[in-house]
């Protein structure tokens, strides 16, 4: 996993709709909160998707855009979106090759480790948690984000 004070490496990815994104398309709205999760549809990931879309109006007021990435197809990202309602892009990483990128790959490659990361405007991991079963843990994260965003606004 990468570190506090790294820079976040640039990628680009198809998003839920087939469309190309890269980091910096998301940063040029200011920090992002990037979360790495298994897949779609698995009770964990829906809890933590759920979360952030319960917190989106405190997350766009602190000046925050959410991205999650999975291996999943831009179809099942599609699906997933609309089927929860969530309101911020998923990006597809079918080879693993952004998740390896960010430290996040599953035991012996296998799967992907829950992992969040808040980046600054100019790619610095500001801050990170990795708990693969504590859900509860990155919304803690992500409500401190917010908190600390709307501190130093």
């Amino acid at each position: 996993m990468l570190k506090t004070g790294e820079r976040a490496p640039e990628f680009t990815l198809p998003d839920d709709t087939g469309k190309d994104r890269s980091l910096t398309d998301f940063l040029s709205a200011g920090a992002t909160v990037l979360y790495f999760y298994p897949a779609d549809f698995t009770p964990g990931c829906t809890a933590y998707a759920c979360a952030l879309r319960d917190l989106q109006s405190e997350i766009k007021n602190a000046g925050l855009c959410v991205v999650g990435i999975s291996p999943q197809s831009s179809e099942t990202h599609a699906k997933f979106r609309s089927k929860f309602d969530l309101p911020f892009a998923l990006l597809s990483d079918a080879d693993k090759e952004v998740v390896k990128m960010y430290g996040v790959n599953g035991p012996l490659g296998f799967g992907v480790r829950r992992a969040t990361y808040l980046i600054d405007g100019s790619r610095r991991i500001r801050d990170a948690v990795l708990a693969d079963f504590g859900i509860g843990r990155h919304v803690d994260f992500v409500r401190k984000a917010i908190m600390l965003r709307a501190a130093t606004q």
